[in-house]
């Protein structure tokens, strides 16, 4: 058996940006996952590295809510009905995590993340060669319905008090900044210190090429071999058994299934989004991402055209790794909503693109070793955020391993918060 300091066992932009981290402390680590770094949910997203101070979620949380939400799709976002068993228990804890106090102490522990968030990974950027990717155009947020700007409230309430800048836009202002969205009479939230990239899994794969590049090593394999051997943990890839003292889960949705071979669960659910690419019209551009919470999307400048992420679906991460087919009405639907904003060219794919990402209850990404676990180590992070996040959620991991000053105070993140074995 091969023998390394760490195995990180998912090569999206958590696990990745945390083999690079943990490989600048000194450790030989090795990477694995069933596909090349960059190639599952990383590839998808929207691309934003948001400072936006604390957006709570538009959540059904009541019993006829969540039965409404799971019979009829509602503002690009619905909840898939054969999955309702399986997330009593996370509706419980959204519903714990949404009480005002809870939702302060939420806002206050992700704010030192959000903060270093751009410059951490402008850091693994610049090394990789990967800055072209980066833009600093800041980000709007729509404000399109009652009920879209009581939740904007809650923003900028967290955002005045954490000191983070922001500014309220009128439809004069919004074309000023975007001259071919057709605004109408809309407001906006405009965040000026939120970037975006060009491309997620470029990002992902530049990252990837760096860790090789200083000496680390990729393996596919499968993260379900994975064994408790009480002197460490060890796996099998194509080239035969792997071990380390420390293992690293950054598996996204798949983190459920591993955890449950040790007996483990964690109250977490998946949210299947689509994405789509859209190919420019002439005389028409867009220069930063533009999320509509009312209609469920956000549009985003792309490589390969302007990108559409939408269709949000709540589910089981059981449901969301079980293969179902493309359910993309609700993008369908956004698409229909996004031209009426801003005219779009023909679709680049012939169908929209599913990925999967992590719900966690309170919003807040989970770093730290497992609880009566020595050794294995989780790095996950909530919907948008692992992209967000990655590399700032890698320092603080990195600094736990290695008995470091953390970044942050550590305990909002830890997994003892939501653990049952």
């Amino acid at each position: 058996m091969r023998s390394f300091d760490a195995i990180v066992l998912g090569a999206g932009i958590t696990g990745t940006s945390a083999a690079l981290h943990l490989q600048g402390r000194g450790l030989r680590v090795l990477l694995v996952d069933r596909d090349a770094p960059g190639e599952e949910a990383t590839r998808g997203n929207d691309g934003l590295i948001g400072r936006d101070a604390y957006c709570a979620p538009a959540l059904p949380l009541t019993l006829p809510g969540i039965l409404a939400g799971a019979l009829t799709r509602r503002r690009g976002f619905g909840i898939d009905s054969r999955s309702l068993p399986d997330l009593a228990r996370f509706f419980g804890e959204c519903r714990l995590t949404a009480q005002p106090a809870a939702v302060a102490r939420a806002a206050r522990a992700l704010s030192p993340l959000q903060a270093v968030a751009a410059a951490e990974h402008l850091a693994l950027a610049r090394a990789a060669s990967a800055l072209r990717f980066f833009r600093r155009t800041g980000w709007i947020k729509l404000l399109r319905s009652p009920r879209v700007r009581e939740l904007a409230e809650v923003d900028r309430h967290f955002a005045r008090i954490l000191g983070v800048p922001y500014a309220d836009l009128d439809a004069v202002e919004i074309v000023r900044l975007e001259p071919h969205l057709r605004s109408l009479e809309e407001a906006a939230i405009y965040w000026p210190e939120s970037q975006s990239v060009s491309s997620p899994g470029g990002v992902t794969k530049a990252y990837g090429r760096l860790f090789r590049e200083r000496g680390g090593e990729v393996e596919i394999g499968d993260a379900a071999t994975l064994l408790d051997t009480r002197r460490g943990y060890a796996l099998r890839t194509v080239r035969g058994e792997v071990g380390a003292p420390i293992v690293v889960l950054a598996l996204g949705a798949g983190i459920s299934p591993v955890l449950a071979r040790f007996g483990l669960t964690m109250p977490l659910a998946a949210c299947r989004t689509y994405h789509r690419h859209f190919r420019a019209v002439s005389g028409v551009s867009l220069t930063r991402p533009v999320t509509d919470l009312e209609g469920g999307f956000t549009l985003t400048p792309m490589e390969r055209g302007l990108r559409l992420v939408g269709g949000t679906e709540l589910m089981s991460t059981a449901r969301a790794l079980s293969g179902l087919p493309v359910r993309a009405n609700a993008l369908h639907r956004a698409t229909a909503t996004a031209r009426a904003l801003l005219p779009l060219g023909s679709a680049v794919e012939e169908l929209p693109v599913a990925g999967v990402r992590v719900f966690v209850p309170d919003q807040l990404p989970i770093v730290g070793e497992m609880p009566g676990m020595p050794g294995l180590w989780l790095s996950v992070g909530h919907m948008r955020d692992g992209f967000s996040l990655a590399p700032a959620m890698a320092r603080l991991l990195a600094d736990l391993v290695t008995d470091m000053l953390p970044l942050a105070d550590p305990q909002p993140y830890s997994p003892s918060r939501f653990l049952v074995g």
